[in-house]
């Protein structure tokens, strides 16, 4: 390992230290958490137009193999498999987040652990730390490149799923230090893939998860094989912090992929709205907003809204804000779903953000366009980046506030900590009931119940192969 620069020589090693035994109790918590809830929307979004698309698409071009695709039960490779679920687990934008490096881990550790299990006939002890391996990995990498990956318009999750799941592979297949380094070099060549979706739409963004799984698993297998990568995959001149984040890093930052850092698995964000995270603290607010006139009969006394001033950090501009082309006049569910102006709209007059709120839009059945009491209130609203924002939270999305009413008076709201974040997490009633929704209607209410039981009380001895029997209706051997 000593062709290999400090960083990237820490980051291997971060990989093949990790032991099931050293990961400390607070992080199998997250693990349990992360696999509850990417596991429930790899079941309840596996019937999406775009989801069906992508398994149709494998179904005829499937490499044969031991590992499953959720609900159907396809038999395929495990880098097949994990295509498809860490697609579903990424779909509709329900799924996961990390503040600290704005992107969504789960999908892709998850799905890749689970596929990679199969193939080996691994245990669950395997694959929780092959999940944590790559949970790692991806979060450092991306605390190291955030906020500038975003807001240079790359989708940090299309090119961090890249690492995550080279790193899930590596740890899973036994690699050494040498030969993980590889295939973490390698996934560089993988990482693609910007945010014009959010502005022009575009279902392959939902495919993104799938992308950089598939690819993390065929850059740890072509490692596998002898090929290498830039020994200075991360820090060299042209590597990936001086090519896609716009600045280097230092031999200081290997001490962020030290095993004695507290483990960011333990900083799973659960999304209770199934759009972008940004929008969530706003949300959060406007619900503040209308709670407080419910009362008096008023719908958040949105008729009586003169103005609304929603402050934002700059990357979040970006995404959901004035740098999105369609953020105030939305014609798809993609435009829908990271638009600040209509999530709001939406949030304070009591339509909902959640799953049936977006898949009723998407089915036809909800009204956002001109004319509509949801558009009429977006067009009153005002976005306005603060970069005193950036400077205050940084890593965190926030929302500052303010309303104007029509007959003079005024109120602010400002939420620091979106309800699902690690700060001010989801009630696990909450996070059951979520499960539920999704799963129920799919599984049936006793197949439900023991997938969650399985999840929520593990066995570190059961395999991988009996615990996915769980996730699928039927088993079909293609």
């Amino acid at each position: 390992m000593s062709t290999f620069p400090p960083v990237e020589d820490a980051a291997a090693r971060l990989v093949t230290d990790l032991t099931f035994d050293v990961i400390p109790p607070e992080a199998l918590t997250g693990v349990r958490t992360l696999m509850q809830d990417q596991l429930s929307l790899q079941i309840g979004c596996s019937a999406l137009p775009w989801n069906r698309a992508v398994l149709e698409l494998t179904r005829a071009e499937h490499a044969p193999g031991r590992s499953h695709v959720s609900v159907s039960g396809d038999a395929v490779s495990a880098a097949d498999a994990a295509f498809v679920n860490a697609t579903y687990g990424h779909s509709f934008e329900y799924d996961d987040a990390h503040r600290a490096s704005s992107s969504h881990p789960g999908s892709a550790v998850v799905s890749a652990a689970l596929a990679i299990g199969e193939e080996l006939g691994a245990t669950m002890r395997e694959v929780v730390t092959g999940i944590v391996a790559g949970y790692e990995i991806y979060t450092r990498i991306g605390n190291l490149a955030a906020p500038e990956l975003l807001e240079a318009g790359f989708h940090p999750h299309g090119l961090l799923a890249n690492f995550g799941a080279a790193a899930v592979a590596a740890k899973m297949y036994g690699f050494d230090a040498e030969t993980t380094a590889n295939a973490l070099g390698i996934a560089l060549s993988h990482a693609s893939g910007t945010t014009e979706y959010t502005s022009t739409g575009g279902s392959v963004k939902r495919v993104h998860a799938g992308i950089g799984t598939r690819n993390g698993i065929r850059a740890a297998k072509m490692a596998g094989t002898g090929i290498t990568g830039p020994t200075a995959f991360l820090t060299g001149a042209k590597g990936f912090f001086r090519t896609f984040v716009g600045r280097s890093v230092d031999d200081g930052a290997r001490a962020a992929f030290g095993l004695g850092r507290p483990f960011e698995i333990t900083r799973v964000w659960i999304k209770p709205y199934c759009c972008c995270g940004i929008n969530h603290a706003y949300i959060d607010g406007a619900r503040q907003l209308r709670d407080g006139a419910d009362d008096i009969g008023l719908r958040g006394r949105a008729d009586d809204i003169e103005k609304v001033t929603l402050k934002i950090q700059s990357g979040g501009d970006v995404v959901i804000g004035n740098r999105n082309a369609n953020a105030f006049a939305p014609q798809l569910i993609d435009h829908l779903q990271y638009s600040l102006p209509f999530q709001f709209s939406l949030a304070l007059l009591g339509y909902g953000n959640g799953f049936s709120a977006h898949y009723a839009y998407l089915a036809g059945k909800l009204d956002i366009g001109p004319g509509s009491d949801v558009a009429a209130l977006a067009s009153k609203i005002e976005i306005v980046v603060d970069p005193e924002l950036d400077a205050k939270y940084p890593g965190r999305w926030i929302a500052d506030i303010g309303v104007d009413y029509t007959d003079g008076t005024r109120r602010a709201v400002f939420v620091d900590n979106p309800i699902g974040t690690a700060e001010n997490p989801m009630p696990q009633d909450e996070l059951d009931a979520k499960f539920h929704d999704l799963t129920d209607a799919i599984l049936g209410t006793a197949g439900s119940a023991a997938l969650l039981d399985a999840i929520q009380n593990p066995d570190p001895d059961q395999t991988a192969a009996d615990f996915v029997t769980l996730l699928c209706t039927a088993r079909s051997v293609v």
